[in-house]
């Protein structure tokens, strides 16, 4: 008599359950059970695109149950006691061959296999505790306007940071207040509002900010962000190209704010992204090839400055199969492009050139050439022919000017921000209770050379590195020094630093 066999997953005889397979290690599968196999596989890949559809996956299936928890369980019987009557072709009293495996209330099992639980499930495929949703509660709005600073205020705060630019802060200032005005009102009720103003949609105003390196254009956003307390994502636009090409794609952009706001989708939709370099993504002129990095970003950013709702990866730049995506919108945004837009100062002398009369009233070329706040001057069609698209400049309506630097800017810049680099290198030195001081002159001085290096702002911190090395090197040898004053004479090389003792 030949040898009964019994499916490895669910126990049925070949009889009933038709030919089994091979699947190796002496298992024996029949083929309603292969074919469950395969659906909860497609069920798992699609549970790495997107990581809303792993608790609809999960809820329906019932905990696991071993078959030794199985053999453990007692006997159904009726009320009277007596075991119910076992239907035709009922082959539960069958027991399948050892293996342990493992069944679902879906019909099936696999073999020495048990489910984690969700917490678990998302820690290992993703790393993390996953994304924070949105509420679905909308009573409560997500930003206060009893909340929002004024702009005075946040001018009042900017200045204790950043030196000059007085008119930028005083833009940035009504923008950022206007814009979170905005994001708070969609949370309030019509009845607030005039009966004349409740069905007025206040559109977003992002902004372009325009200036020579190292004028403080990235440090003014970090300072804004920062006293705000809301998300910031930095990125730079020359890493990013077209969707399908070699490098970050646009929605990398998003996905880093996202990140900034520890994976809260709610609270990076009412974050800050700068976009540093954004002159770089300019279209190359005289050019018949496509233009990947070029006008092609720009058209691709069209839709999220405006805003709309896109899929970003999270914990990655790029999407893949292996990365949750999380939807943000990104309505309520405020986008702050940047750059140097090297050699829009020519494009507009040669407009202003063209308007100025003949003769005695004439503009001289001389005149343009002298001006340091020219690109106060810039208007759009300007920024169209440095070859940003029409389309690209309407998104960002709130242009910026940003003046260079001059010595007593500079100057002051050494000394007076709440985060100023000469206090720093004092912080330090007081930790080895040595005061720190700098003549008038020396300041000066190193104002003067910061200008020849054409790098702005950035040229102080690498000054200021080379001269205090030896002192920071020196200086803790000896306990008895107290103070330490950097003079004119001593950057010129003609001298040391004044060196006092203590007591």
């Amino acid at each position: 008599m030949s040898e009964i066999k019994y499916c490895s997953l669910c126990g049925r005889s070949e009889e009933d359950a038709g030919p089994f397979m091979d699947v190796g290690g002496g298992l024996k599968v029949c083929g309603r059970c292969m074919d469950n196999a395969m659906k909860m596989a497609e069920k798992l890949t699609a549970l790495t695109k997107n990581s809303d559809n792993i608790e609809n996956f999960m809820a329906g299936i019932t905990p696991v149950v071993k078959n030794e928890e199985l053999n453990n369980t007692p006997e159904q019987t009726d009320p009277d006691g007596e075991k119910p009557d076992k239907k035709e072709g009922d082959d539960s009293d069958k027991q399948p061959e050892k293996g342990g495996s493992v069944r679902f209330a879906g019909g099936f099992g696999l073999p020495n296999v048990g489910f984690l639980n969700m917490a678990d499930l998302q820690n290992m495929m993703f790393g993390g505790g996953g994304v924070k949703k949105k509420t679905k509660d909308k009573s409560t709005p997500v930003i206060d306007i009893k909340d929002i600073p004024l702009p005075h205020k946040i001018k009042a705060l900017l200045d204790e940071y950043v030196i000059g630019q007085e008119q930028a802060k005083k833009v940035m200032s009504v923008a950022v207040y206007n814009h979170y005005k905005r994001v708070a009102a969609e949370g309030m009720k019509p009845e607030d509002f005039d009966e004349r103003l409740r069905d007025v949609e206040i559109e977003k105003s992002n902004m372009l900010l325009i200036g020579p390196t190292g004028c403080g254009k990235t440090y003014l956003v970090k300072t804004l962000a920062k006293l705000l307390d809301v998300p910031l994502a930095i990125t730079d636009a020359t890493s990013l190209t077209e969707a399908g090409y070699i490098g970050d794609d646009i929605e990398s952009v998003v996905s880093k704010l996202l990140a900034a706001a520890d994976n809260d989708v709610e609270k990076a939709e009412t974050g800050i992204i700068f976009i540093d370099e954004i002159d770089k993504i300019a279209k190359k002129k005289n050019s018949h090839s496509r233009d990947v990095s070029g006008e092609s970003v720009q058209q691709g950013m069209l839709k999220i400055l405006e805003g709309a709702e896109v899929e970003v990866p999270v914990g990655a730049n790029s999407k893949n199969a292996m990365v949750p995506l999380a939807t943000v919108d990104t309505r309520n945004i405020l986008f702050v492009c940047g750059g140097a837009f090297p050699e829009l100062d020519e494009i507009i002398k040669r407009r202003l050139r063209k308007q100025t009369s003949i003769g005695f009233n004439a503009e001289l070329k001389d005149t343009l050439d002298k001006r340091k706040d020219i690109l106060s001057e810039v208007t759009v069609e300007d920024i169209k022919k440095f070859g940003m698209i029409p389309e690209f400049v309407g998104r960002l309506p709130v242009i910026c000017t940003m003046e260079g630097l001059t010595e007593e800017m500079l100057v002051e810049i050494l000394k007076e921000p709440k985060n100023a680099i000469i206090k720093q290198y004092q912080k330090l030195l007081s930790m080895d209770e040595v005061d720190l001081v700098f003549t008038d002159e020396a300041l000066m001085s190193i104002a003067k050379k910061a200008l020849l290096k054409d790098t702005g702002a950035r040229a102080l911190r690498s000054i200021i590195e080379d001269i205090m090395l030896d002192i920071m090197y020196e200086i803790p040898k000896d306990d008895n020094i107290g103070r330490v004053t950097i003079t004119e004479e001593y950057l010129e090389g003609n001298g040391a630093p004044v060196i006092e003792t203590r007591g």
